[in-house]
């Protein structure tokens, strides 16, 4: 995939548009700025690869704004080789941007589609990224426990199989709230009986579906 000298310019200036919306935190600025998002979208939408918006995909579903995925990027504080789940790879734009944090990254999505795309895509960009095809209300208990684990589809609860594999001490971010708007929700683990958690403002997610398809 061709990684133009106008594609990174594009990409410093969504870095900057995003810095300006609040996200503080440098190292997910650079990781940002060094994913090439133009690689994870239809090519009908090329042009717009570095707005920052949300744009369709596959299997009905989006890739998510730049400033939401900085957002919770941001939120779950991810320090390097930190064992992150994703649910839901979606176009693995997320999953690149952890990545590129250091992260060890094991990233569920229950589209087959999806799944066989974005494991494709990302090998081709060098990410070694864990994929895995199944149902994200179940997480991964086999590779349990986890640092942090970041929903990036709305839920209507926490997933108690999620919250049992958060480590002790971990980060939980994940949007919780009906199909018109969720609230972005931080739960932090503080033992296996308690829980902290905290609310950072409204998006809009695709619905987090049980199951596989």
């Amino acid at each position: 995939m061709e990684d133009t000298y106008r594609h990174k310019g594009l990409r410093r200036l969504l870095v900057e548009e995003i810095r300006k919306k609040g996200i503080i935190d440098e190292r997910v600025l650079e990781a940002v700025g060094s994913v090439p998002r133009h690689a994870f979208m239809d090519s009908g939408f090329i042009n717009f690869s570095y707005k920052d918006a949300a744009f369709p995909i596959s299997a009905g579903q989006t890739i998510s704004q730049p400033y939401t995925v900085a957002f919770q990027t941001q939120l779950l504080n991810v320090k390097p080789h930190e064992k992150i789940l994703e649910i839901g790879t979606g176009s693995g734009y997320q999953a690149a941007v952890l990545a590129e944090l250091g992260a060890r990254v094991y990233t569920v999505e229950r589209q087959r589609e999806l799944f066989v795309s974005s494991q494709q895509l990302l090998g081709q960009l060098g990410y070694k990224i864990h994929f895995h095809y199944g149902d994200g209300y179940a997480g991964l208990p086999a590779y349990a426990p986890f640092d942090k684990i970041l929903v990036t589809a709305g839920a209507t609860e926490i997933p108690p199989a999620l919250l049992q594999q958060l480590k002790q001490g971990g980060r939980m971010v994940i949007p919780v709230g009906n199909s018109e708007q969720q609230e972005m929700i931080l739960v932090e683990k503080i033992s296996e009986t308690e829980t902290k958690t905290s609310q950072h403002g409204g998006f809009v997610f695709v619905p987090f579906l049980k199951g596989k398809n």
